[in-house]
């Protein structure tokens, strides 16, 4: 628990909310309900074992920050998660209710320890250890299967270890909803790909025999495609695409727009991760610094070949 004044604020509640959920109860002094429910707000904080911060602020010393939250009787809670209110409740209220309304929002332990985990493994790759970074991805997708930042990174770096049928097995669930989401069709794709080079007899040719064929018949879109599979099962992704691009530009329907399909799918598996919420803006530091670093200039190049190859999508479809 901490006592919050408008001097410390931003931090203590507005940035603190991008890492923590953050719980404000306002309150003052000569409040009777206050009196019962704060000191079951500070059994929650410990209970709740870093799962969120309560944070308190004396509403008669700090009129301005309870009139920027509108505050009219207290006690008066308000849950801020992204430097954002996104719920809240009045007067004194039973335990039973406050773990209720937390449940609602705050994340699960599991959750916790999965999205830990994954830091973890993240971690371990950038230090090269994969098969480390492979076992904690795993442990973190057992500790809560409904992660799906998880799961796409544990399926995603079996592709990239040449576990391929154990990485169609982490995105069958997935693939079975209503709304397929775009990143593990794109792990679907690029699964199929290797499986193509693997299983088809095209699979051994040369680049040189498909540019033979190729020049032979420049609507071969049959041949045309599977160069562009071939491409992307070796990492080369704008190669790939460039390819796909012929297609697209002599038949977008071909096969069910399999081209333009696959094309998008490349897209997705370029484009790095949304940051979380608590992660600085890219090329900046945590305070906002502006860096001109090796790092940045990669993201500023990654950024810059998406929009590219984005556009000559958008006109080769128009």
């Amino acid at each position: 628990m901490i006592d919050v004044t408008i001097e410390n604020f931003e931090a203590e509640v507005i940035q603190a909310s991008m890492q923590v959920p953050v719980l404000v109860d306002f309150w003052a002094p000569w409040c009777g309900p206050c009196k019962t429910l704060g000191p079951l707000l500070d059994k929650l904080e410990a209970d709740y074992g870093g799962r969120f911060k309560l944070a308190k602020i004396d509403s008669d010393q700090e009129q301005q920050l309870a009139g920027m939250f509108g505050i009219r009787s207290i006690p008066t809670c308000v849950l801020m998660i992204g430097g954002k209110p996104v719920d809240g409740f009045m007067g004194a209220q039973p335990e039973s209710k406050l773990r209720e309304f937390l449940d609602k929002h705050l994340p699960s332990e599991a959750a916790m320890a999965a999205e830990a985990g994954a830091d973890e493994a993240q971690q371990l790759l950038d230090s090269g250890d994969v098969q480390a970074a492979l076992q904690m991805l795993q442990e973190s997708l057992a500790a809560d299967p409904s992660n799906d930042d998880a799961r796409f990174d544990y399926a995603r770096l079996l592709i990239q270890t040449g576990a391929v049928t154990e990485a169609e097995a982490q995105i069958e669930e997935p693939l079975k909803r209503i709304q397929q989401p775009l990143r593990f069709v794109a792990l679907k794709a690029w699964a199929q790909a290797i499986r193509f080079v693997h299983e088809d007899d095209r699979g051994d040719w040369p680049l040189e025999q498909f540019d033979a064929a190729i020049a032979a018949n420049k609507r071969d879109f049959d041949t045309r495609f599977a160069k562009a599979q071939a491409l992307m099962a070796e990492g080369q992704w704008t190669a790939s695409m460039d390819e796909l691009l012929e297609i697209i530009m002599r038949d977008k329907t071909w096969n069910d727009q399999a081209a333009r399909k696959l094309f998008v799918a490349i897209l997705e598996l370029l484009t790095p991760p949304k940051p979380k919420a608590n992660d600085a803006v890219p090329g900046t530091t945590a305070g906002g610094i502006a860096l001109t670093g090796k790092a940045s200039k990669q993201e500023d190049e990654v950024g810059a070949l998406l929009s590219s190859y984005r556009r000559r999508l958008s006109m080769a479809l128009n």
